[in-house]
């Protein structure tokens, strides 16, 4: 699915998940790790080559969402339970990466 500019209508997190609703028949349920682990942050991933700083090992199973903060009417940023909270996930990113079925190719 190509990512479009669209802010989603409810955002929830959910023990270790965060589901986006993106409108009343598309919902994204996204493991809070694999969001920790895809922050887009300078810390998490070099500027220069993109290439993955962020060692997955460093970051616990049991990571959690703390807080949820809206960044303007384009993105999110996540203060995570590790304690980092530099990241902006912008709603295209996390609609680009909607493990939903429908998206997936899977429904």
């Amino acid at each position: 699915m190509v990512a479009r500019s669209v802010v989603p209508k409810a955002i929830r997190r959910r023990d270790d998940r965060i589901e986006f609703q993106w409108s009343a028949d598309h919902t994204g349920d996204f493991s809070a790790r694999s969001l920790r682990l895809a922050c887009p942050c300078a810390a998490c991933v070099d500027e220069m080559s993109n290439r993955p700083l962020l060692d997955p090992e460093t970051v616990p199973a049991t990571v959690r969402a703390d807080a949820i903060t809206p960044v303007g009417g384009y993105g999110i940023r996540i203060r995570w339970s590790d304690g980092h909270a530099t990241g902006i996930y912008t709603y295209a990113m996390l609609l680009e990466r909607c493990p939903c079925p429908r998206c997936r190719g899977a429904g």
